[in-house]
This record gives C-alpha cells, sequence and structure tokens, in this order.
C-alpha cells in the first residue's frame, strides 16, 4: 500500500517545528528515523495532515554531558550510542539494549527518542530508559517540561505527550547504570522481545546497602520495574532467583499470538534471575576491597 496524502513540512529551525505542532496538534506526525512512521503511514494505520520532518535541526542530535546525566537530542541515533566509548562506559545498560534492537542497517538511522515517543511495551529503548530512571524532555511553544520514564509511559503506545509537544532530548542518569545488564528472548534477532529483561546494581565503595533495579518488557502495557536496597549479598544467585520470582508473582502478563501469559511470567523468572544475578555480581566485584 501507499501512504494516505498528507503535507510534508521540513522546519529549519526548533521554534518553526514547534509552530507547526501547534497549528495541527493530533494530525501532524514527527518523522525523525522513520522506522516506526514510515510503515504507519503505508499501511495506513497512521493518517497525518502533514509530516513535520524534524533531520535538519541539527542541535537536536548532539550528545552532551552534565554533572548526573548524559542528554541525548532526539536525533541521537541508536548506532551513534553504541559507538560512543562515552556512552559504553557510563550506560553498558543502554549499550547492550541496542544490540537487540532491529538490525545494523536500522540503528544507522533510528532515533533513541523515536522509540521513546512509540512506546511499544516490547521495545528495548523504553525499557532501559525507565529501568535507569531516565527522563523524557518534552518542548512546545508553552515551554519546556521534563517527565520522568515511569510517569511518561502510560500504556501500550500511549504516552504523556501533549499533541503540541515534541521530544527534543532524553535525560540518561550517571552512575547507577555502571552494573548493568540486557536479556532478551524473541522469535528471530531482531523482533520485538517476548520478554526481556534489563537490571543494574550499584553500591559505592564502603557506604551503604546496595541499590538494585529490575527491569521487565514485553510483559504488561508498558516497563515494569522493581528498585530496592540489599545488603551486600554473600550469593548473588540467592538473591537474583528471589528478586525474580517474586516479580513473576507480582506481574499482569498479557496473551498475544506469540505467547502465553504463562510461558511470559515463566520467562520473567528465568531471564531476570540471570540479568539480575549479572548485575549483582558486578557490584560485588566492584564493591570488593
Amino acid at each position: 500500500m501507499k501512504p494516505a496524502p498528507f503535507e510534508y513540512c521540513r522546519p529549519e529551525g526548533l521554534t518553526e517545528a514547534l509552530s507547526l505542532l501547534a497549528e495541527y496538534g493530533d494530525e501532524a506526525a514527527i518523522l525523525a528515523g522513520g522506522l516506526s512512521l514510515g510503515p504507519l503511514l503505508n499501511t495506513r494505520m497512521a493518517r497525518p495532515t502533514v509530516v513535520i520532518d524534524i533531520n535538519r535541526l541539527e542541535d537536536l542530535g548532539r550528545i552532551e554531558r552534565t554533572d548526573t546525566h548524559l542528554c541525548m537530542g532526539a536525533l541521537v541515533r541508536q548506532a551513534e550510542v553504541m559507538d560512543s566509548p562515552e556512552c559504553k562506559t557510563a550506560l553498558p545498560l543502554l549499550v547492550a539494549a541496542l544490540g537487540y534492537v532491529g538490525h545494523y542497517q536500522t540503528r544507522s538511522r533510528g532515533t533513541l527518542a523515536g522509540s521513546v515517543a512509540m512506546a511499544d511495551p516490547s521495545s528495548e529503548i523504553p525499557l532501559a530508559l525507565a529501568t535507569l530512571a531516565g527522563e523524557v524532555e518534552l518542548t512546545s511553544t508553552r515551554g519546556v517540561r521534563r517527565v520522568a520514564a515511569d510517569d511518561f509511559f502510560q500504556g501500550a503506545l500511549t504516552t504523556a505527550r501533549a499533541d503540541d509537544e515534541m521530544i527534543t532530548a532524553l535525560f540518561w542518569p550517571l552512575g547507577s547504570g555502571r552494573a548493568g545488564v540486557f536479556e532478551e528472548i524473541s522469535e528471530r534477532p531482531g523482533d520485538f522481545a517476548i520478554v526481556s529483561a534489563a537490571a543494574w546494581a550499584h553500591q559505592k565503595p564502603g557506604e551503604g546497602p546496595l541499590r538494585y533495579c529490575l527491569g521487565l518488557g514485553g510483559v504488561e502495557d508498558r516497563p515494569h520495574c522493581l528498585r530496592g536496597e540489599v545488603a551486600m549479598p554473600d550469593d548473588p544467585a540467592d538473591l537474583a532467583a528471589e528478586i525474580s520470582q517474586a516479580a513473576s508473582r507480582e506481574i499482569s502478563p498479557v496473551s498475544d499470538q506469540r505467547a502465553g501469559a504463562d510461558y511470559r511470567r515463566h520467562l520473567v523468572g528465568h531471564l531476570g534471575a540471570k540479568a539480575l544475578r549479572a548485575a549483582l555480581e558486578q557490584a560485588v566485584a566492584e564493591g570488593a576491597p
């Protein structure tokens, strides 16, 4: 099929793009990488009045470091993050997750912000953002606001973004993601996950309890995260199994043509324990005298 007719706009600056969004609202679609929007247009599942191509907004293609975050503009490509030494050091969980996203060719075009905007429950990047307690920067002609990932994802393909807002940046906290692990089971490499598990664990040397988070994707209509604090474990495997089994009892998994709820619950126990054990072992090794 071919897309339904639409007007194509390619603004030269952010102000122009936001003005178009303010004018067209929910009748507009934003084009960055186009890997999600393109198929929706071609199958006519999306019928926007106007498509706003933001690829000339070069300021949105930067990765910038602050004291507390890595800020990635809306045009930062997945391959760029995977190749970045700074991202590999600061956000290993995210870099590991990107290895499961699509294929080599698509990652050179796909953006992180586009995946977050789509909010597919099986998508790896939203899960990584939620697990790392990241934030989404939303900009409109009314101003700029930052929304925590836990609040941004509101359901399958549903977010806190207003019709006149666009994602201009993602904020990834530094520190907690150093001991980060990502595991996934899908039907084929590059497919959306049946279940994915992201985990990190961190302790400041000689200070306080061990902090951890286990994030689950493909299970419910949005990322599901379990966070906590524990004493440094003698046996990370036992602790990881205990936490992942608690997670499998807590979730309400969906059933679809790819997998039933019971199978997804089983995978949560298996993948969750595997990912969290590896994260805990990394944290224990880092904290060893």
